[in-house]
């Protein structure tokens, strides 16, 4: 018997540099297409499935421009990293037999199609993914930021945050042994301790929201399936 799935519609939160595997540069085949199996095993249960890529893997414009670009053409730079790893989910997707389609936050209109909410919440409800490429469209913002905007504005159930790490910890747990893992924590207690979950501007407006973020590790795909059906699987962040 197949599992229930718990949350109907989710925005899935890719980093650009789970897509590079073990490189941290670049794009992994393989790793994206162990994603996509999973992805298709939620759409054929029903899930409908927006994903937001971070652009990581080839630019991050804060830490890559530093002081020696200015900020504002740096983040437009890691905006463009992000459409070239929309596209190639998409394509993945495509592959694994998924009907997707990419929509940016900047127009490019014979790359991807413009992002309207409308349009975005169609494709969802006609079953394809939806890959969104650009973060928010405007610099000094994250695709932690986008990713909750895009959550928000396509009446996602959570937020399904894939990270390098298995959950939310009370530190650094690759620095400090004595970290202790959440299986559940507020959103305000995120940003009193400062956990680093997303950044504060995407935190604060998931709380503002009340939208979950479910955290759990991309190193094992399975976990997506097994988030969306309700196994307790990583840390869940919540008003509670």
């Amino acid at each position: 018997m197949a599992n229930a799935i718990k949350y109907k519609r989710v925005l899935l939160k890719v980093s650009g540099e789970a897509l590079a595997g073990d490189a941290h540069r670049g794009l992994n085949f393989d790793v994206i297409g162990s994603v996509c199996d999973v992805i298709k095993r939620c759409v054929d249960a029903g899930v409908q499935i927006g994903i937001v890529v971070g652009g990581g893997n080839f630019w991050r414009g804060l830490k890559d421009g530093g002081d020696r670009m200015q900020r504002v053409r740096a983040d437009h730079m890691g905006m463009l990293a992000t459409a070239i790893n929309a596209l190639a989910v998409c394509d993945s997707l495509e592959q694994h037999g998924v009907a997707a389609r990419v929509m940016t936050a900047i127009d490019m209109p014979r790359i991807a199609e413009p992002y309207i909410r409308d349009k975005a919440i169609r494709h969802l409800e006609k079953g394809r993914v939806v890959v969104f490429g650009c973060g928010t469209g405007n610099p000094f913002f994250s695709t932690d930021t986008g990713a909750v905007l895009k959550a928000v504005e396509i009446g996602a159930d959570a937020i399904l945050l894939a990270k390098n790490i298995d959950g939310v910890y009370s530190a650094d747990p690759a620095k400090d042994p004595t970290a202790v893992k959440f299986d559940s924590i507020s959103f305000d207690e995120v940003l009193a301790r400062r956990l680093g979950v997303m950044d504060s501007t995407a935190t604060s407006l998931a709380m503002d929201n009340h939208m979950p973020i479910l955290v759990f590790a991309l190193k094992d795909p399975e976990n997506i399936y097994r988030v969306v059906t309700g196994e307790a699987v990583g840390t869940v962040v919540s008003d509670e």
